[in-house]
């Protein structure tokens, strides 16, 4: 049995996991890896990318950034979780605001030193990213269109890292990242459709509050079919392996997403939807060793 104390420890690491949401890190340190494997360096032997020490240090300075932002941005959204997400604001709450800046600090400076040992170009990327992170959890994230478009691209920027680090620059890459520019849009405004509550309260001039409900269902839907562009282009125009049925069956996926949508009417609505979309970029990540399936276990016997 735990002692008081050992639960309470327990308790506190629980709290400050889901600060960090560390779920999405681990996800993040998966996907950057399979990216590298499978399209940044996918010329290289598996071996050489798994032992890479400077794609070791970026990917784990990508980590600690992400990480510091989700601190952050808790810090600056405490009240509004309160109203959004109670349960989850009670857990987090475990830990004082003092601990959590506290290691906000401490993981910008780890990313600061991985950064440092790669090169002094890393350095200062990271060091812009760690600022927008903090500008837009401060500032941006209130305003229309702005937040919206800043959160995607700091998603998308842990990937811009490792592709200007392989220095490979196939246009293949650009339609990936565009796809998921868009994934990652949508989601971002159908979370402002689910916090609509929280935002009105503190006064977060978003798309929902400042346009409306409609209006926001359309540039969704708008957005939808946007992502059919890049899909087309990556099924017909480049060689992406057994992944051609991921894009098939994540168009799918977004029809049904558009058709539940315009009858979305409540948060929990707007929750399931989010959940779609989540599950898309999470199956589109793991679809990425369907690039070129024939050549895994040849990538592993060489390595």
């Amino acid at each position: 049995m735990l002692s008081r104390k050992q639960k309470h420890i327990l308790l506190k690491f629980f709290s400050m996991f889901s600060v960090v949401r560390g779920y999405n890190i681990l996800f993040l340190v998966v996907a950057q890896y399979l990216s590298a494997i499978f399209i940044m360096a996918h010329n290289r032997p598996l071996k050489e990318v798994l032992l890479d020490i400077n794609l070791f240090l970026i990917v784990l300075a990508s980590a600690a950034t992400i990480a510091g932002g989700y601190i952050i941005n808790n810090f600056y959204d405490s009240e509004k979780d309160l109203i959004n997400r109670p349960q989850k604001s009670m857990l987090d709450k475990l830990v004082s605001q003092n601990t959590k800046l506290s290691f906000y600090f401490v993981l910008n400076f780890l990313a600061a030193i991985c950064a440092s040992y790669v090169s002094f170009r890393a350095v200062i990327f990271f060091s812009v990213y760690i600022f927008l992170i903090w500008f837009y959890s401060h500032k941006l994230k209130k305003l229309p269109f702005v937040g919206n478009l800043t959160s995607a691209i700091l998603t998308i920027a842990p990937f811009f890292a490792i592709f200007v680090y392989y220095k490979n620059f196939e246009h293949v890459i650009f339609v990936h990242a565009m796809f998921l520019f868009l994934l990652i849009s949508m989601r971002e405004l159908t979370k402002d459709l689910e916090n609509i509550k929280g935002d009105l309260a503190l006064n977060y001039q978003t798309i929902p509050i400042t346009y409306g409900e409609t209006a926001s269902k359309k540039m969704l839907s708008i957005l939808a079919v946007l992502t059919l562009i890049p899909s087309y282009l990556l099924v017909f125009r480049y060689d992406n392996g057994e992944m051609d049925y991921y894009f098939y069956f994540s168009s799918l996926l977004l029809l049904i997403f558009v058709i539940f949508l315009w009858r979305a009417s409540s948060r929990s609505h707007y929750v399931k939807l989010h959940n779609l979309l989540k599950f898309i970029i999470v199956a589109g990540v793991i679809g990425i060793v369907f690039i070129k399936p024939s050549v895994v276990i040849d990538r592993i016997s060489i390595a």
